[in-house]
């Protein structure tokens, strides 16, 4: 038996999985997006009913905008959140002992589920919460700020809590990665702080940038419990809108919305990985 042979019959068994269960459901997802439905029930057909609605909404539209805002915005936030955690444990704390017991400390959050850790946010933040309290107490407010809760602000707070830790983990994984060396030499060619910073750590680091981009953008663009918790169903996004149609028993214009959604997040990624190779980071 060739080599190849042997490497297509250790491979068959992984091929399988993925093909039974992912290449089948998408390929499903894909035939329904196609069919009719009617009040009650589904039939299969071949038609672009649902994809004409879909973009021919205005409606849909801004739900589409709505997604890439809470992406892009959360992106941001927990990026600097994330670099800056991991540039502190990697670069700051010598002993790898605390280094480790500070990392299962960002990890406590994720000790709970996500719905548990949102709902923690609504004492926080409500009308009489103890934000609002605080704020008055100490005269910085004379009213309840009515946005802190049920709102954009809401959402992408509870967000950036729940996805920081995706941005932390392989920027931290990549500056561990870089040779000490590099930074002493630029340290002795007369380069300031900001100049390692910039030239060395963060042309370094883009790997664990992209991985942690990746991660974070793909899973809040699926998200739609933390929206419909968040904003008090005040607000939606594109999970939402699958969500609300499955309730409804609209399964063809999930599906063909389910597409929609997978084809923007395919193309978000591989625009990303043209930026920079991350396959010596897997």
């Amino acid at each position: 038996m060739t080599r190849s042979v042997i490497g297509w019959v250790q491979a068959a068994p992984l091929a399988l999985v993925l093909a039974g269960f992912l290449v089948a459901p998408i390929v499903m997802i894909v035939i329904v997006s196609f069919w009719g439905a009617t009040e009650f029930s589904i039939y299969p057909a071949f038609q672009f009913d649902n994809y004409a609605f879909l973009f021919g909404s205005e409606v849909v539209w801004r739900v589409i905008g709505a997604t890439f805002k809470y992406a892009a915005i959360t992106w941001a936030l927990t990026l600097v959140i994330g670099f800056t955690v991991a540039y502190y444990l990697a670069f700051h704390i010598r002993s790898q002992t605390v280094q480790i017991a500070l990392f299962l400390v960002c990890t406590i959050p994720f000790w709970t589920s996500n719905i548990i850790r949102m709902i923690s946010w609504i004492p926080f933040l409500g009308r009489n919460g103890i934000a609002n309290s605080a704020l008055i107490d100490w005269g910085v407010i004379d009213a309840p700020l009515e946005w802190l809760l049920y709102s954009d602000f809401s959402v992408i707070l509870a967000f950036v809590h729940l996805y920081t830790l995706f941005m932390v983990v392989p920027i931290f994984n990549t500056m561990m990665r870089i040779d000490r060396s590099l930074i002493e030499a630029a340290r002795d060619g007369g380069a300031s702080g900001l100049q390692i910073l910039r030239h060395v750590i963060i042309p370094l680091t883009k790997p664990g940038i992209m991985i942690g981009t990746i991660f974070v953008v793909t899973l809040v663009m699926g998200d739609f419990v933390t929206v419909r918790f968040m904003s008090g169903s005040q607000r939606a996004n594109v999970g939402r809108l699958i969500s609300n149609d499955i309730g409804l028993l609209q399964y063809p214009s999930a599906a063909a919305t389910a597409v929609v959604l997978l084809a923007t997040v395919l193309i978000v990624i591989g625009i990303l990985l043209r930026f920079v190779n991350i396959r010596k980071e897997l």
